[in-house]
């Protein structure tokens, strides 16, 4: 969904978002949809919220004190809004998040599935009755393809001078 240009069209698109997406952007209002003379000047434009903490998706460190402060919004907290925003075309106003789509898809590229044996020329190890499966099925596959004249044989040698037995 595109975003849109004049006032009254954002004020549309706010009105047909649910309560969660409204109350965060509400907090944390993307600078891209505030006007024009709040982008230049942009810490008197910023809410409470923001000015506590600019991406609520990030931990921070506290200034005074050095220790990290978690995230105002949890993970599970953070792809529930992110799959609302999505659901809705508005996920592009969302502050940056380790659940939005774009980085998920990248690390997706980069790391691919994570299983071993999925990649190019990789196998898995698996028990040993998996790995000798196949030359156990090849063996009987063979001996049975031997069996009639097996078979032929036995019928001419008899039972007492049978020698060939399995072991």
């Amino acid at each position: 969904m595109a975003t849109p240009t004049n006032p009254s069209a954002f004020i549309q698109l706010a009105q047909s978002l649910p309560p969660r997406l409204k109350t965060f952007l509400a907090r944390y209002p993307p600078l891209s949809i505030l006007p024009l003379g709040a982008a230049h000047a942009p810490s008197k434009a910023l809410t409470f919220y923001q000015r506590e903490t600019p991406n609520p998706f990030l931990p921070r460190k506290h200034p005074v004190t050095g220790k990290w402060h978690d995230p105002k919004y949890s993970l599970r907290r953070q792809a529930e809004l992110v799959k609302l925003a999505r659901e809705h075309g508005v996920e592009e106003l969302l502050p940056y998040t380790e659940k939005g789509t774009e980085t998920r898809l990248a690390k997706r590229v980069e790391f691919g599935l994570r299983v071993k044996g999925t990649g190019l020329g990789e196998k898995v190890k698996g028990h040993k009755h998996e790995r000798v499966l196949v030359a156990k099925m090849e063996k009987r596959r063979k001996a049975m393809l031997e069996m009639p004249g097996l078979i032929r044989e036995w019928k001419k040698v008899g039972k007492r001078s049978w020698s060939k037995f399995p072991r």
